[in-house]
């Protein structure tokens, strides 16, 4: 007993003395901060579910609207906009792969009001060193699969996602430099306008 009161007394003080080390975002604050996110755009760089790596550049515009422009050799582009979550294959000359935005945990973010604080939303909410974690599902239908959220907590400024889809599968985000309060274009997020763009639509 002895043994371990000395090995959690360092931790403690560092939890105490430190300032912030332990402290976790309240959740009243990165769901004000997220609301106040409108428009953003950098590079990321996105670890697969099967441990490959791909990087590129991308764009929000909250409400339901992103952009992933994937960088060679992949050239792909995952986008949402109208409800609608669309994959070209650059190998390909068919139309989008589509389905619903409300499917993927992502979602959670890209919503109009963003409350963390409904009821059976968050299942996750810890501090580790200057870094706050926030695992979140859809309270209506969980098996979407969950989103975990890394915040910096000074200042408050989300840094990386991990999504834990349906099949248990997990792809991560890590967000490059960051502009935000940018203009961009309606067009980056029609989906519509990039299939005819592509001569992949009827």
């Amino acid at each position: 007993m002895k043994a371990l009161h000395l090995i959690l007394a360092p931790a403690l003080w560092a939890a105490t003395v430190l300032p912030g080390w332990a402290e976790k975002i309240p959740l009243s604050e990165i769901s004000a901060y997220l609301n106040s996110l409108t428009t953003a755009q950098g590079e990321f760089t996105q670890i697969n579910a099967d441990g490959s790596i791909s990087s590129g550049m991308l764009y929000i515009k909250r409400p339901g609207r992103v952009r992933f422009e994937y960088a060679a050799p992949d050239d792909s582009l995952v986008m949402a906009g109208g409800g609608q979550v669309a994959i070209f294959d650059a190998k390909s000359n068919q139309p989008p792969e589509q389905y619903p935005l409300k499917r993927t945990p992502l979602n959670l973010i890209l919503e109009r009001k963003v409350d963390l604080a409904r009821a059976a939303m968050v299942v996750g909410h810890s501090s580790s060193g200057p870094d706050t974690t926030v695992i979140a599902q859809d309270p209506e239908h969980p098996e979407y699969g969950t989103i975990a959220l890394i915040f910096s907590n000074d200042p408050v400024q989300l840094k990386e996602w991990i999504i834990t889809g349906e099949d248990g599968s997990q792809t991560t985000v890590l967000l490059g430099e960051m502009t935000y309060g940018v203009d961009l274009s309606p067009r980056l997020f029609s989906i519509v306008q990039e299939a005819q763009d592509r001569g992949l639509s009827d």
